[in-house]
Order: structure tokens, then sequence, then C-alpha cells
């Protein structure tokens, strides 16, 4: 039986990156994604929920997301789920999803872009970034180059 496990979410960080190291000096950053769903209700009345999500990014790309991004900002993450279980203080046990980023792309405006001259949408975005993320056995190696500014979602 083939398994697949690959999420594509798009939303804005509802915190500021918190990055931290391995034992390994590999880079770790954890931040939550809101994700906003939007619809009518069986009366026709507009109705929103969102989803929050925590993400884990390793090595390069843990280093571009802390230093490009903060609370607000809208981006794009392609990785895969993964299930962590803990056994809190307490003794009882917990357990959580989260989204391991594999790729990325900035989305939106940073604070404090507005559209002057050179910042339109057709201007290239020396910030955006879409990453093959290392695994974090093997983070010492030299990630893909950035694939240019390109401000399109890939599919």
């Amino acid at each position: 039986m083939a398994n697949y496990n690959k999420v594509i979410l798009v939303g804005n960080l509802t915190r500021d990156p918190q990055m931290s190291y391995l034992p390994s000096q590999t880079a770790v950053v954890e931040f939550g994604l809101a994700v906003n769903r939007k619809w009518k209700d069986a009366q026709g009345q507009p109705r929103e929920d969102v989803c929050f999500i925590d993400c884990r990014a390793y090595g390069k790309q843990a280093e571009t997301i802390t230093k490009y991004l903060a609370k607000g900002r809208q981006l794009l993450v392609e990785g895969r789920l993964q299930f962590d279980t803990w056994e809190t203080k307490e003794g009882k046990k917990a357990s959580r999803h989260r989204v391991v980023v594999e790729n990325f792309q900035f989305l939106g405006q940073g604070p404090g872009q507005g559209q002057g001259p050179g910042q339109g949408p057709g201007a290239p975005r020396a910030a955006s970034a879409v990453r093959e993320a290392p695994a974090p056995e093997d983070a010492g190696g030299e990630p893909p180059a950035d694939e240019g500014g390109q401000d399109d979602i890939p599919f």
C-alpha cells in the first residue's frame, strides 16, 4: 500500500518565529499559522472558521524565516504532517500534530513595504524563497539556490 504525507497551507503567522538550535547546531524555528475558511451557512449568512497550525523548519530555512518574517505576515507552507507525543509535568500523556516545512514562499507584503517604486507586483522580491528543507540529520548540506523572486503559488 502506498503512503503519501503532504500538506500545503496559506496563512498568517500567529506569533513571531522562535529560533533555537539542536545539539548538532542545526537551526530550528517554530511558528504558528492561522488559516481561515469562509463559507455561507444554510441561511446564507457568511461564516468564518480559523484553524491554528504549529509549524517547524530546519537549517537555512529556519534562519531565513526568522530573519524575514514576523507575526501577521502571510506565508505559503508545503510540508509533511508529524505527530508528536510527550508526557507532561503532571505525568499525563499529551500529543499534537505539526507541519514540518519542506518548502515555503513569502506572500503579501511585510510591514512598511508599500507600493512605492520598484515594489509593485512585478518587482523582484529579494526575500521570497522556495527551498528544499534539509532533513535534520543532513542539515549541514547546502540547500538549492533560490528560484528568484517567484510570487505565484506553485500550483
